[in-house]
């Protein structure tokens, strides 16, 4: 690709300061735009890479400026997409592609927006180290360097499991990823499941592990300085980390200041791993019929107040903890938030009243190789942010006080750093005491222009004297327009226009834009008034902004003496960041169990649950849904699931799903009582949709979900299938189903199977840990001349659905003719009659079933009783009267 020798100075992703603003006047879903990119409809293909200097090493340059390079340097950033090469695009290019907004709407209360901002490196290892993930990610507008490294499986699941909660907008890979021609397999999976990320490439030499070490002994900041530890031997991650920081030293034109970035190691372990198609499936963070639609469970859940919670109860449904200490802290702290209900509202309260630290503090410790005005205005707004942010840490400390919770009082601890204090005091000595955030546009300019104390810069004094007088000269120019044509005039001000005139014309005052005098021009037309503006006004307004542009160069010189001071204490911010942002999460969690009847689960190695509710049928439904038991353990772990169609089958298995999320991050479940295990791993196999890009039909899906499923799954995942062998023939479909199911049930994980296919219940004569389970239905409809319908009850009870040819009921209720209903059934019961087999349990069978289950809970309850001795001795009273009944059961029963 060829090199341009214009010089590079504007950033690629061109995040304004203005999208930092206060998320406590949010009204509905992702109100406010926060994101702005005035470059995002810039292709990758005609991006120049001209002055990416090899030797200037980033972070570590003192100063000097990069010398381009030429088209033939070798030392040039390449990539295989360009927007007119002659030799045609590079195999997995997406030239023509545009990275449009990918966050998740939802209509909740106090929900915020989200808008990728990530850049990810990816490097593989080669030869025998194949499979071994190197992986770095940093979001531009949060300070936070994430490093992973792990070895993946041949369908690199835990890769796109990562990919998939990062949302990046482009990703940095190897140019001898798709060299030559062909595509490694992991770079065509990245370019064929996320069509909406750029892939960028370059030179392999880049990624140059060496170099990533340097890097981060220089730019971590000394608070988290322990990760040197833990990657020094990560080389994949190490070098994915080198490309990633040069890669964004040149599209954004910045550098990161020594000592400022917040550098975690983050492997694929204690979390629980959900790949991208149960999170679709399961509605997790997106509803499939409307991406706009909050009737997900990142809708039930969001009440958060800061972007910062937002992203972290994002990143936490997509990737749930699965250390079982992390899970009961969290539940502690919902637990006290719903009991005292004065530390619940302070905590919200303030909460409120944050900015989004993160972005806070990516522009505290960027710094941009040019000043021009831009910059110079957005380290103004910033240090006001700051100023703002860092007088909100007593208050946040002073709602925490008094709390019994460990986790609580760790962060009301953390808050007690006298670096916050510091801080404030070295900007009171700048900053004037009433300098404050505030919104709208001129409020927040007036705020800018006067934040630094008077006195400090005798040219800055005179500079804001100066516009002082313009703007009474603009006021006093409209004052004197209005007088002169007998005018009800009034001074307005907006960005696009600054200044103008503004006039009511309503019905008390019918004014025609044509009967106004000549000297005013630009006029425009609202519902109730019209706007305009003057040539006088116009070159007033010239002067405004030059005199604008001197104010805030001088007082950027000041603002960053300021924040090239305050930068050594800069540590505090991301234990404020990470507070924030953990507290708003748990205060939704909390503020979601008042508004319904949920409650707190426990943890053991059974999954029992009573009188469970889907989530978010819960909080959409007029009237409330059934509610239904589950039980599973480590002898009856294979749950078969039979019933008509529309019974609710479907509904349940996600059901489970969501209630295992919602306790494993922390938050209560809607039922009367709750235990789960913690899982490692959650699969899903449900629909029967075909994919045209990849030529594959329903039933090519269902096995590549399934091979999925069996090469992945552990004893500690939890499985759920719906319909599986439906795309085949029934004699095949069967067959499958029947080997999966025998292959799933020799594991420990949790299985719950629903299916149509009754040849399948007889599985749980064969083995002890299969159990059944039904939906059941009611025949309606008996009086004389009319059809016997179904009557759904949504109940699910234990056993074999006892309703035969159920599917001819449905279709009598589509009004099909009599005579193809009547033919249809009577080949059912014709097929039926030669497939039936009897499948009778032997004496010898029941008892080793019920010794088998004897056995199992005997030893749960030795695990996890907390019965006294009394009671104890009740439930073993009762297993021995269930053994005993069910070893005497008649076996053809």
């Amino acid at each position: 690709m060829a090199s341009s020798s214009k010089n590079n100075n504007n950033p690629r992703y061109d995040f304004e300061l203005s999208d930092l603003s206060s998320n406590s006047i949010s009204s509905g879903p992702w109100s406010s735009n926060h994101v702005r990119d005035n470059q995002w409809s810039d292709k990758i293909s005609s991006r120049t890479h001209s002055n990416f200097n090899e030797s200037s090493t980033h972070g570590l340059r003192t100063g000097g400026t990069s010398e381009p390079f030429t088209a033939s340097s070798s030392n040039r950033l390449s990539t295989p997409r360009t927007a007119s090469s002659r030799y045609g695009q590079t195999p997995g290019s997406r030239s023509s592609r545009q990275t449009p907004h990918r966050g998740y709407s939802s209509n909740t209360p106090g929900s915020v927006s989200h808008q990728s901002s990530v850049l990810v490196a990816i490097v593989e290892g080669r030869g025998l180290a194949q499979g071994e993930i190197g992986l770095a990610s940093i979001d531009l507008k949060q300070p936070e360097l994430i490093l992973s490294q792990f070895s993946d499986s041949q369908s690199y699941v835990k890769m796109t499991t990562k990919l998939q909660i990062h949302q990046p907008v482009e990703i940095v890979m190897p140019i001898t990823a798709c060299e030559g021609g062909s595509m490694t397999k992991l770079f065509k999976l990245i370019s064929d499941n996320f069509h909406n990320t750029s892939i960028a490439t370059v030179q392999r030499k880049y990624f140059n592990e060496t170099k990533g070490l340097q890097y981060i002994k220089h730019l971590c900041v000394s608070d988290f300085s322990s990760v040197e530890m833990e990657i020094t031997s990560k080389y994949y991650c190490l070098a994915a980390a080198a490309a990633l920081l040069k890669y964004v030293e040149f599209i954004q034109n910045i550098v990161y200041a020594p000592n400022s970035l917040k550098v975690v190691f983050r492997g694929s372990e204690q979390s629980t791993m959900i790949d991208s198609t149960t999170a679709r499936n399961l509605e997790l963070v997106q509803n499939m019929k409307d991406p706009k639609s909050g009737h997900t469970l990142y809708g039930v859940l969001n009440y958060t107040k800061t972007l910062a919670g937002a992203r972290l109860l994002r990143a936490n449904i997509l990737q749930p903890p699965c250390a079982l200490d992390t899970i009961s802290l969290r539940l502690d702290v919902v637990t006290e938030l719903t009991e005292q209900e004065e530390l619940f509202y302070n905590l919200q309260s303030v909460l409120a009243r944050f900015l989004d630290v993160d972005h806070l503090l990516s522009l505290c410790v960027q710094i941009p190789k040019q000043e021009t005005v831009k910059t110079a205005e957005s380290k103004i707004t910033n240090v006001i942010h700051l100023k703002h942010t860092l007088e909100l840490v007593p208050p946040l400390m002073m709602a925490l006080q008094g709390s019994k919770n460990k986790l609580l009082q760790a962060y009301c601890k953390s808050l007690s750093d006298d670096r916050f204090s510091a801080m404030l005091d070295r900007l009171h000595t700048v900053i004037n005491d009433g300098t404050r955030y505030q919104k709208g546009t001129l409020n927040m300019r007036t705020q800018k222009c006067f934040a630094v104390k008077p006195n400090i810069n005798g040219l800055l004094d005179v500079a804001r004297r100066t516009y002082t007088e313009i703007v009474d000269d603009i006021a006093d120019l409209i004052v004197q327009l209005g007088e002169q044509y007998g005018l009800p005039l009034k001074t307005s001000y907006s960005c696009s226009r600054g200044f103008f005139i503004q006039m009511y014309c309503g019905a008390k005052n019918p004014v025609q834009p044509e009967s106004l005098p000549p000297v005013f021009t630009k006029v425009i037309r609202t519902r109730n008034s019209l706007s305009f503006t003057s040539a006088d006004l116009i070159k007033l307004n010239n002067r405004v902004r030059e005199s604008l542009n001197e104010i805030y160069l001088m007082t950027n010189i000041v603002v960053s003496e300021l924040l090239n001071e305050i930068r050594e204490h800069v540590g505090c911010l991301y234990k404020l960041a990470e507070c924030v942002s953990t507290l708003d999460m748990l205060v939704a969690f909390a503020h979601a169990c008042t508004l319904a009847e949920y409650v707190r689960p426990d943890f053991t190695d059974t999954l029992a649950i009573k009188n469970g509710k889907h989530p978010i049928l819960d909080r959409i439904s007029y009237e409330q849904p059934i509610a239904n038991n589950t039980y599973a353990s480590e002898d009856s772990n294979f749950i078969i699931i039979t019933g008509p169609n529309m019974s609710g089958k479907s509904t349940y298995l996600k059901q489970l799903a969501i209630l295992q999320v919602m306790a494993q991050i922390g938050s209560f479940v809607p039922a009367e009582y709750a235990s789960f295990r913690v899982c490692d791993q959650i699969f899903s196999r449900i629909g029967c949709d075909d994919d045209i890009e990849t030529n594959a039909s329903t039933f090519m899906l269902e096995m590549r979900e399934m091979n999925y499923i069996v090469q992945n799954c552990t004893n500690k995942s939890l499985v759920i299938i719906d319909e599986l062998g439906r795309g085949t023939s029934s004699e095949e479909g069967i067959g499958i189903c029947h080997s999966i199911c025998e292959y799933l049930q020799s594991l420990k994980a949790f299985t719950i199977f629903a299916t149509h296919f009754m040849e399948i219940t007889p599985l749980d004569v064969l083995y002890p840990n299969v159990e059944n389970y039904h939906f059941e239905v009611e025949n309606v409809g008996s009086t004389p001349g009319t059809k016997r319908k179904l009557a759904y009850s949504h109940v699910l009870s234990k056993g074999r659905t006892k309703e035969q040819h159920y599917g001819i009921k449905l279709a009598e209720l589509c009004t099909l003719p009599e005579s193809m209903l009547a033919e249809a059934k009577r080949l059912s019961e014709k097929l039926s009659a030669q497939r039936k087999e009897l499948h009778l349990n032997t004496r010898q069978d029941k008892d080793h079933k019920a010794v088998y289950r004897l056995a199992n809970r005997l030893i749960q309850a030795a695990r996890n009783s907390r019965l006294d001795e009394p009671s104890l001795r009740l439930y073993l009273g009762s297993l021995k009267t269930q053994y005993l009944k069910e070893v005497q059961e008649d076996p053809e029963e």
